[in-house]
């Protein structure tokens, strides 16, 4: 049976969590544990995330790969690259180019923003060896180009470097010493302890993937000599696997974009990671970085979330491993949505042992996520099952909040109404014909949104937003009316001035609060527009692509974001903003402003 690399890579994992295991065992034994669950989930995410990442961006490396090699190689000998001698020096060759990349993945910004995910873990075990890059493919598909113009095949460039790859993996241990000899030709755990340790001696050395020898010749070699401190010199302080691929990155843009010269807007991407504009570094200081203040980061987790975080993750683990084997046979569009609802999952059990999530919310998200993947691969029974149970989930979540319907009753029985009728609407809408009793609950369950967000608020306290969402009602009516029947124009036509002034309501309500929570329940209902705009788009004017994709994931981002955030606004300041009423729009900002002002 003909394997691909990711299949090869399944196969490989309960080989790696074995030897995760040992490592771990051998490590209490000895006293001397190098493990923290915390760190090992994040780890192993971002790994996850990785794989099911190159399902796309494989297409980078590999296809241009291939493409450049039947344009522009310049030996055309397979019978030679297929054999002993030229499987091994395909291997040093790649073992060469990825020195090289490897280098500029520590000297250029622009590689070290991709890079730097495998160097953000503080601790150093087997399982830092699965924390991967996602974003690695855009641009490091350029150094092995020589390899495609010396005529080495596609299947033979995939081989060596899965080769390569899972060389590394045993060499992140604290466990094993120096190998004397060994050291002095190949990358071991002595070498590359080195080469992730954040120690002014050791800083940026020991690039090598298989062979130390190119670390010998090109003058980047650095034997270990003192203890090593892990991490990088910019904490990532975080467990969200998103945010570590993209937290360079957005460093970056930032300085990038406050650069005065353009030629400084340019440089940042190529300089030298941390190096920035003087006008920048001017404006916008950071502190400069010292071995004494370096500390570990782990925030505190009861066992309780210890216990869920490790059982979702298992059960995630098991997720991404289906999809992986099943990818290479996959449309385009099944492995973005998979990738979509995998990663949301990831980034939800992150953020719950950050303390950012409740495990409530977790549940929340996993659903929602489910429930969206399926209706997109037509998994039409699993839909029906997780479409429903998300909503449930998000009644669960607000009932479960301190002070429900204690605190303030009114409220807590307006954004009820709302979330039981639009789990009515959801499973109206999931079953074949009830169009109409769905478009009816929603429209309800819209008007307890519009009058849970008037709640101590004045009417539309932002016009700009409410003559904004009019008139994109107006746009999307009238570019459903000529497809809609006699019933439908009039019904559409409430459903679009509803949703419209509830989300008007929102926003202005917003500019009133000026907090966090409440943005987030404005984006909300921008999102509930989007989404439903889409639906009727795609029902009654035009199919789109992806479609149900693409309307679920934006209704359950409105539903996440509503109901996360309204009654931490609402229930905690109702009543003070009832006791001032204020009667328009500048009164409003006045009294918010007076509430946050010492």
């Amino acid at each position: 049976m003909d394997l691909s690399p990711t299949q090869v890579i399944v196969l490989a994992t309960p080989v790696f969590f074995l030897l995760i295991g040992l490592e771990f065992a051998w490590g209490l034994w000895r006293g001397k544990n190098t493990y923290r669950l915390n760190d090992a989930i994040n780890s192993i995410s971002l790994g996850t995330l990785s794989e099911i990442s190159k399902v796309l961006t494989r297409l980078l490396r590999v296809g241009i790969y291939t493409a450049v090699f039947s344009w522009v190689s310049v030996w055309h000998n397979e019978a030679f690259w297929t054999s002993i001698p030229g499987w091994i020096l395909a291997l040093l060759f790649y073992d060469f180019c990825y020195y090289w990349l490897h280098r500029a993945g520590h000297e250029v910004a622009v590689f070290w923003a991709a890079h730097v995910v495998h160097h953000q873990s503080q601790d150093y075990n087997l399982s830092t060896a699965l924390r991967q890059t996602s974003s690695g493919a855009l641009l490091g598909w350029v150094f092995y180009l020589p390899m495609a113009m010396a005529g080495v095949p596609p299947a033979v460039f995939a081989v060596v470097a899965l080769i390569d790859l899972l060389y590394q993996f045993w060499v992140h241990t604290e466990h094993v010493p120096k190998l004397g000899w060994f050291d002095r030709w190949f990358v071991s755990p002595s070498n590359h302890r080195v080469h992730h340790a954040v120690n002014d001696e050791y800083l940026d050395r020991n690039y090598g993937g298989i062979l130390v020898v190119w670390d010998r010749l090109f003058g980047s070699f650095r034997e270990e000599d003192a203890k090593c401190v892990y991490g990088t010199r910019a904490p990532l302080e975080s467990w969200d696997p998103l945010w570590s691929n993209f937290e360079v990155y957005w460093a970056l843009a930032r300085d990038s974009w406050h650069a005065r010269s353009w030629g400084d807007k340019l440089r940042v991407w190529f300089k030298p990671p941390g190096w920035r504009p003087a006008d920048v570094a001017e404006r916008f200081p950071r502190t400069p970085f010292a071995m004494e203040r370096v500390t570990r980061y782990h925030p505190p987790m009861t066992r309780a979330v210890a216990w869920f975080a490790a059982i979702q993750f298992g059960l995630l683990l098991q997720g991404a491993t289906l999809f992986l084997w099943r990818a290479d046979q996959m449309a385009l569009s099944q492995s973005v949505v998979w990738l979509v609802a995998l990663g949301a999952a990831l980034w939800a059990v992150g953020a719950v042992m950050q303390g950012r999530l409740g495990m409530l919310e977790v549940l929340l998200v996993e659903a929602a996520a489910l429930a969206t993947a399926t209706a997109a691969d037509g998994m039409i029974e699993l839909h029906r099952v997780f479409k429903p149970l998300a909503m449930v989930l998000a009644i669960a979540l607000v009932a479960s909040r301190p002070g429900w319907m204690r605190q303030d009753r009114a409220f807590d029985l307006k954004l009820l109404a709302a979330l039981l009728l639009c789990l009515a609407g959801d499973v109206f809408l999931m079953l074949p014909g009830p169009f109409i009793p769905g478009l009816v609950s929603f429209l309800c369950a819209h008007l307890c949104y519009l009058a849970l967000f008037r709640q101590g608020q004045p009417w539309f306290a932002s016009r700009r937003a409410l003559a904004g969402t009019l008139a994109a009602a107006v746009v999307m009516y009238a570019i459903l009316f000529p497809h809609l029947g006699p019933v439908l124009q009039v019904a559409v036509a409430a459903y679009a001035l509803v949703i419209a002034l509830m989300a008007a309501q929102a926003i202005g309500r917003a500019t009133v609060l000026r907090d966090p929570a409440a943005m987030g329940v404005a984006v909300g209902a921008v999102f509930f527009m989007l989404s439903d705009a889409l639906l009727a788009i795609n029902r009654f004017a035009q199919p789109l692509p992806m479609a149900q994709f693409l309307v679920l994931a934006t209704y359950y981002v409105a539903q996440v974001l509503i109901v996360r955030n309204v009654r931490g606004v609402g229930a905690e300041r109702w009543g003070e903003l009832r006791s001032t009423q204020p009667t328009s729009a500048a009164s409003a900002a006045n009294a918010a402003n007076a509430r946050v002002t010492p």
